[in-house]
């Protein structure tokens, strides 16, 4: 441990897209610091925008009162990317030098930021820029590279869960195939982890390539062996040849189609992003939030505060800038549901 310096004054600021257990994050960081080490801690409005337009407000214990278990985000978001198409007019002053005046000007020690994937790539250019920063991750996607989770993945897997439980009993009663889109553009974690809680017989993910026909036969297969029902889960982000339907729509028509079986489709949206967070996402959010008041505390920068075989630990801004955890296709999770006969549509 290193040299610990107390009574700093802190930015704290949420971006991109809201999920659960944000606020319980901002609770960890805010009370460690506060009560463990006397720091202050300035809540930054809207993500980057808040920073560039300076809007903020201090925050006391009091204000860290009660949001552990709200969903969404205290202090609002945005998607605002400052370094996304600079040197755009020649008298303008570019987001990031603002953005630096602005931190100099609020006397700040450091900057907290949640967020995912663009949150963690513009923290890591911010702290090329001189800034004190120090990121924490949180998507539903659980796509963030340098850790085995991220807070808000737990609380959507919830609640994709209980929707393919209940789709299983209209499923049976009408003798349909049930399809259900999730979220998840690059990465099919949320499908994979709840398709195979949920016992999804298809689960199609966008990092293993799915056959139109594959899947079709393996249905007609499962109807043949009397099991006149099946779900079948997917990522929002799998292929899709048609630009103006639903990943969802496209696959239920093709099954239609191929196998002449009837088809519904359910997507389920920001459904998945909103409400409480799952009792596991409030404890990993809280022991991000106070392993990143450690840090500060410590003078650690430049660093995203991470999990690694359950220890908190943390890791380079630069090493987890621009990649992706992605779903492999020999994930031992991928393999076991396979063995147990479930489909990838390969």
């Amino acid at each position: 441990m290193g040299k610990i310096v107390r009574g700093q004054k802190i930015g704290i600021l949420t971006a991109g897209g809201d999920c659960p257990g944000i606020n319980a994050a901002i609770r960890g960081v805010g009370k460690t610091a506060i009560v463990k080490y006397g720091m202050r801690l300035v809540g930054i409005s809207d993500g980057f925008t808040g920073l560039i337009t300076k809007e903020y407000r201090e925050l006391t214990e009091h204000d860290l009162s009660g949001i552990l278990t709200l969903g969404g985000t205290i202090l609002g978001t945005s998607r605002e990317k400052p370094f996304k198409g600079m040197g755009k007019g020649k008298n303008e002053i570019s987001k990031p030098v603002l953005i630096k005046e602005h931190y100099e000007q609020m006397g700040l020690d450091c900057l907290v930021c949640i967020g995912g994937n663009g949150t963690l790539k513009t923290a890591n250019l911010l702290s090329q820029e001189g800034l004190n920063v120090v990121g924490i991750p949180k998507t539903i996607d659980n796509d963030v590279w340098g850790t085995d989770l991220t807070f808000g993945f737990d609380s959507a897997v919830n609640i994709a869960t209980e929707a393919i439980d209940r789709l299983h009993s209209t499923a049976n009663s009408h003798k349909r195939i049930m399809i259900i889109e999730l979220m998840g553009h690059n990465a099919g974690w949320i499908a994979l982890y709840s398709g195979i809680a949920g016992g999804g017989d298809v689960i199609l993910i966008p990092e293993i390539e799915y056959n139109e026909e594959k899947i079709a036969e393996y249905l007609l297969h499962r109807v043949n062996e009397n099991k006149p029902y099946s779900i079948v889960v997917l990522a929002e982000g799998i292929k899709n040849p048609a630009k103006d339907r639903s990943a969802a729509q496209y696959i239920s028509k093709r099954i239609n189609e191929m196998t002449g079986l009837e088809t519904r489709e359910t997507v389920l949206g920001y459904i998945q992003r909103g409400g409480t967070p799952s009792p596991m996402d409030r404890v990993l959010a809280t022991r991000y939030g106070t392993a990143a008041a450690d840090m500060i505390a410590e003078r650690d920068f430049g660093k995203m505060v991470a999990l690694k075989d359950n220890r908190i630990v943390s890791v380079s801004l630069g090493e987890v800038s621009g990649k992706l955890k992605l779903v492999e296709p020999n994930d031992p999770l991928v393999i076991q549901a396979q063995n147990m006969g479930t489909s990838f549509g390969i």
